[in-house]
């Protein structure tokens, strides 16, 4: 791949400060992030304007692009970030393997700030603000607990402090306290799947309830609500409850709840149970008959 401007690449002019410069770093890795644009030739593209800002948001590295371009940072070896078994580079970030994990080495690179946290889950870039790795600890919580958020206090390192979890969060989120890091994990809950920030739930009615429609009680993550089923609603119907799902992690609003409907057939009825279901396929027998 031909060496691109790095002014161009970043579409900013030569005379661009160090604000604008982080400016259009930001919203050009927004744009191109491989883990949140999966377009071909993103991954080059986001290793290029990394590469960009590298040298650019470096005073010294500035100068010595200025005055000999490209020339005063080639270096062999590069490749995307898993390509290599034993390791290899990505954009400015050298990388090898260990034990099924990766180690990185910055080179005396900065981290690119915290824009990586809207992709790994809260948890800050995957390379780490520091050369040391942070502790990791797991947090087992609910699905209500996960939806809605909770305080918990907790022992580390024998300090006990609150860890304030926000509403939203998923299992495999990673989150940023103080100095160390942790990892969500949430228990199932019997009434409820997530999909995003929808909920799905499951409820069963009669076959009477579903032919003639009717109110019905169905749980939330807000508690019991009630709610009209029309007429004639069939098996497997979704009836959605707007705005009724999980907060967002990030931003204002809610996802939806669909309620999935599960129409019980009486395994026994009673006699006059039958005599009504007869008449009622009698009734039936004749509909069908009139439009001969």
């Amino acid at each position: 791949m031909a060496n691109k401007d790095y002014y161009i690449v970043l579409g900013i002019s030569k005379t661009a400060t160090p604000d604008e410069i982080k400016k259009a770093y930001r919203k050009l890795a927004l744009e191109y992030h491989p883990d949140r644009n999966k377009s071909k030739g993103t991954e080059e593209k986001f290793k290029e304007i990394t590469k960009a800002y590298e040298v650019l948001s470096n005073d010294d590295k500035r100068k010595m692009y200025d005055q000999v371009g490209h020339a005063a940072f080639e270096q062999g070896g590069q490749g995307g970030p898993f390509g290599g078994a034993q390791g290899g580079q990505y954009g400015p970030f050298t990388y090898s393997t260990n034990g099924g994990g990766f180690d990185f080495d910055f080179g005396g690179y900065s981290d690119p700030f915290e824009i990586f946290e809207q992709f790994f889950g809260g948890g800050g870039s995957p390379f780490g603000q520091q050369r040391a790795r942070r502790p990791v600890y797991q947090a087992t919580i609910s699905f209500i607990e996960a939806a809605k958020g909770v305080e918990r206090e907790v022992t580390i390192d024998g300090k006990r402090q609150k860890l304030k979890i926000p509403a939203g969060v998923n299992k495999g989120s990673r989150i940023r306290f103080e100095n160390y890091d942790i990892v969500i994990d949430v228990s199932p809950d019997s009434r409820f799947a997530r999909e995003d920030y929808d909920v799905i739930s499951e409820k069963e009615i009669s076959f009477s309830q579903a032919a003639l429609g009717g109110e019905i009680i169905v749980a939330t993550i807000d508690g019991d609500l009630k709610i009209r089923i029309p007429e004639g609603t069939q098996p497997g119907a979704l009836i959605r409850l707007n705005r009724r799902g999980i907060p967002h992690l990030r931003g204002s609003g809610r996802g939806n709840h669909y309620v999935r409907i599960k129409v019980v057939v009486p395994k026994k009825l009673t006699n006059q149970q039958k005599e009504l279901l007869q008449s009622f396929q009698k009734e039936e027998g004749k509909e069908k008959g009139s439009w001969f």
